[in-house]
This record gives C-alpha cells, sequence and structure tokens, in this order.
C-alpha cells in the first residue's frame, strides 16, 4: 500500500492525544513514527503535519511540552498529555466512533 500523505480532516488532533495517552510523553518524531507504525503504512506524517498539529494542541492546553534528550543524545521537545487533553480525547473517540457507525450504516444501505 502506498502511504497517503493527506491526513483525513479532523483526525489528526485524535491520533496524537491517542498516542501520547497510550505512550506517554514522546518527542514529535516519535509521535509520527508511531502513527505511521500503527496506521500499517498507510499514512505518511511529515514535519510541516506533526509539529503545526503539536503547537495547536499546546495552545488549546491539550498536552504540554518540555525539554529533553532524545534516545540518540540529541536535544528534543517531548509532548505529553494533559488532564484537559484526557478529557478532550475521551470526548472526541466518543464523537468519531458515532461518526464512523453513521458512514457504515449509510454504507450498507442499497
Amino acid at each position: 500500500m502506498t502511504p497517503n500523505s493527506e491526513v483525513p480532516y479532523g483526525t489528526l488532533d485524535l491520533m496524537v492525544l491517542k498516542t501520547l495517552a497510550g505512550l506517554g510523553p514522546l518527542h514529535g518524531y516519535g509521535i509520527a513514527r508511531r502513527i505511521e507504525q500503527v496506521a500499517e503504512g498507510s499514512l505518511a506524517l511529515n514535519q510541516g503535519t506533526i509539529y503545526p498539529a503539536l503547537l495547536r494542541l499546546e495552545q488549546k492546553a491539550w498536552i504540554k511540552s518540555e525539554w529533553g534528550t532524545s534516545e540518540n543524545n540529541r536535544r528534543a521537545r517531548f509532548y505529553a498529555i494533559t488532564a484537559t487533553g484526557r478529557r478532550r480525547l475521551a470526548a472526541e473517540a466518543s464523537s468519531w466512533e458515532r461518526t464512523v457507525a453513521m458512514v457504515n450504516r449509510l454504507l450498507a444501505t442499497d
């Protein structure tokens, strides 16, 4: 399968929040690679996609960041989900599940 650089509208925030909730603090590159890994090659994220999303989420106080050292001993900004972000993740996941169920019902009709 060829990676698609187009992230479905409204899903990147949910993917980032879910990744941080599940794995704990990560740097931007690690978040992007984990999302790509879970997407099994159907999605490709670049710096122009992931970093604006991280900035947007931080401005909304859904995530926080601090400087640290990466596994290859380089300075990196690590992001972590906040309590507000966890509440937002729960709301967004519920909304997304309802949307997917509705679309599936529409696709199943003749």
